[in-house]
């Protein structure tokens, strides 16, 4: 009889082993080691992002420089091309790296012909942390090509991959606080152009990005996360501590190990 009163989950446990599942997908292939030792848990704060700036393509520069930095990229051939001058590109580039994927000990070895081009939506300059998470997102996406190793679900999981990816690279509070956009209010304030396209939902960006924060052992997670989410990522830590506790996998198992040696 009790039962009926237990809180509910924030997600089905199909829906958490999913993300599990690719949560563990981006820690095999994307440089778990960087991930463990490095990566930081990246805020929409002066901390992060301290940059001053005086113009639209100052600010998309700073940012994607920024982005680029924390995502371990920064030896990557990437460049930041300007929406209207970006051309269309046939194929993904080739080049090799020795030491590594991702940080500053790395070494490209085999430059491409042509830098890989990120644009940006210039609609995002006033919503910043849709401007983070777009530019993040692309980046993950970067990453899947060069590695060539898709995502569980294959093909047509691969903008749900990208977005996990990008939460695994440290950005998940501007995920998740872009997971949803409130269309009420003015609408001269409201410009859906600006919105990034989010293939994950609030509930599972939320859990994605609460598996990250206890893997990096960051206690403060969930501060910087809309007013409406906090009480999400609440739901979020408890669910994975039962599941840690009651049934975990192996494979994070043996990567908490790993985090704690």
């Amino acid at each position: 009889m009790l039962s009926i009163f237990k809180p509910k989950p924030l997600l089905e446990s199909a829906e958490s082993q999913s993300l599990i599942d690719l949560f563990l997908w981006a820690a095999e292939h994307f440089d778990s080691e960087y991930f463990l030792q490095k990566t930081q848990i990246v805020q929409p704060t002066e901390k992060h992002f301290p940059d001053r700036v005086t113009s639209v393509e100052e600010m998309a520069q700073s940012v994607f420089e920024r982005v680029r930095n924390y995502a371990g990229l920064s030896h990557w051939p990437i460049q930041l091309s300007a929406p209207q001058h970006m051309p269309m590109q046939q194929a993904f580039p080739q080049f090799t790296f020795s030491g590594g994927l991702r940080g500053e000990d790395i070494s490209l070895v085999s430059k491409p012909t042509q830098p890989i081009l990120l644009s940006y939506n210039p609609n995002q300059i006033n919503q910043p942390q849709d401007l983070v998470a777009s530019m993040a997102g692309g980046m993950a996406l970067m990453l899947i090509h060069h590695v060539g190793k898709l995502p569980p679900g294959g093909q047509q999981n691969l903008s749900v991959a990208a977005d996990v990816l990008a939460t695994f690279m440290g950005f998940g509070t501007m995920l998740c606080n872009t997971a949803y956009h409130f269309r009420g209010g003015c609408g001269s304030c409201y410009n859906p152009y600006a919105n990034r396209q989010a293939a994950l939902s609030e509930q599972e960006s939320i859990f994605l990005h609460a598996l990250v924060c206890h893997f990096k052992g960051d206690q403060q997670g969930g501060k910087h996360l809309k007013p409406h989410l906090k009480g999400m990522y609440k739901k979020a830590q408890k669910q994975l501590n039962k599941i840690l506790q009651t049934s975990p996998d192996p494979m994070l198992l043996a990567l908490e190990e790993r985090g704690r040696g």
